[in-house]
């Protein structure tokens, strides 16, 4: 059987282009600097964000604990959205590599609220408390289905940040889905942080990567975090060069996503589904049923992948690997299933 992986974006395959560009791309050892290709998608990288500098990790999960590394001390508090990935799905390294406390606070759907969240800035120094120095913030949102934070919030969260001298953080994963879905380019979100992580690797199609953007004092010590996290890398321009197809070839074709996920989104409100397409602007859809372990067993039996990501809540992903055809097929099962479950 054939099946239809709505899991994630992460299952993307790298594209002919990617194989060949791979096959054909000048190496060296990246660890001592020697690589053209990573320093020509790390320059690229650079240049689309308007930072300073960027570097090349081997996963975003390591990108964003290098970040806040870097942007904190030991025994530091952090700001973070209470359903961010961040802090729900990266294996506590908040608490593990930089030894900070998160302190994570409610959202509308990703957007921070600025007055409760300068009630929670620590403001005043005692030895007894610790100093909140970094605010994350996750954009787009996975959990809250793809959403868009809105640059408007990501304004005044910075500007707030920035009055009680703290650095923020974006996880900006699928930071391109937001863009084309906005039309607001990644530099203006960008400019709103201190450092941005995206990824190459999801809708982007890269097989494996992700880029942390920021000033070129922040990458040096990144670069030094990375190592000493184990994420020195020799010939890696092999892959790099599949990131450099990513991020020229790949980024207006995310919005062919979004129409998938809207087609889904729609097709399962009108079959019956409590769901709101306009809850979802960009490639992932949050469908709530009675029990989504047993939803998502019945779908593999006939040839679809979904994840469940809490009791009763199951995401799909759409992506370049799933075609048009491949949502009706999905829409007929959910169909079929509807009455059953």
């Amino acid at each position: 059987m054939r099946y239809i992986d709505f899991r994630s974006d992460t299952v993307t395959k790298p594209t002919p282009e990617m194989r060949k560009a791979m096959y054909e791309a000048e190496v060296g050892d990246d660890v001592l600097g020697d690589d053209p290709t990573v320093r020509r998608l790390e320059s690229l990288a650079s240049e689309i964000f308007k930072k300073e500098a960027a570097l090349f990790f081997p996963s975003g999960s390591m990108a964003n604990a290098a970040a806040v590394k870097v942007h904190t001390n030991e025994g530091d508090e952090i700001i973070v959205e209470e359903r961010s990935h961040i802090y729900l799905m990266e294996m506590g390294h908040l608490s593990f590599i930089s030894r900070v406390i998160p302190r994570p606070i409610p959202s509308s759907r990703g957007n921070l609220d600025i007055e409760f969240m300068e009630k929670t800035i620590r403001k005043v120094r005692r030895y007894y408390i610790p100093k909140t120095s970094l605010v994350c913030l996750e954009n787009t949102h996975n959990y809250w289905g793809g959403s868009i934070v809105d640059i408007k919030n990501l304004k005044e969260v910075y500007d707030l940040a920035k009055n009680y001298g703290l650095k923020v953080h974006i996880d900006g994963a699928r930071i391109f889905n937001a863009s084309v879905a906005t039309g607001i380019p990644v530099y203006e979100y960008a400019k709103y942080a201190d450092s941005v992580m995206f990824s190459l690797s999801k809708g982007l199609c890269a097989p494996v990567g992700s880029m942390l953007v920021g000033d070129k004092d922040f990458i040096d010590e990144a670069r030094r975090i990375r190592k000493l996290l184990g994420g020195g890398m020799r010939q890696v321009g092999v892959l790099a060069a599949a990131g450099i197809v990513a991020l020229t070839k790949m980024v207006d074709r995310l919005k062919e996503d979004h129409q998938k996920a809207k087609m889904l989104a729609g097709g399962l409100k009108n079959i019956g589904y409590d769901i709101d397409p306009d809850d979802f602007p960009t490639n992932i859809i949050i469908l709530k049923v009675k029990d989504a372990a047993l939803f998502v067993e019945k779908l593999k039996e006939n040839g679809i992948l979904a994840l469940p990501i809490s009791p009763n809540e199951v995401r799909f992903v759409t992506h370049n690997d799933i075609s048009f055809e491949d949502i009706e097929r999905c829409l007929n099962v959910c169909d079929s299933l509807i009455a059953s479950l």
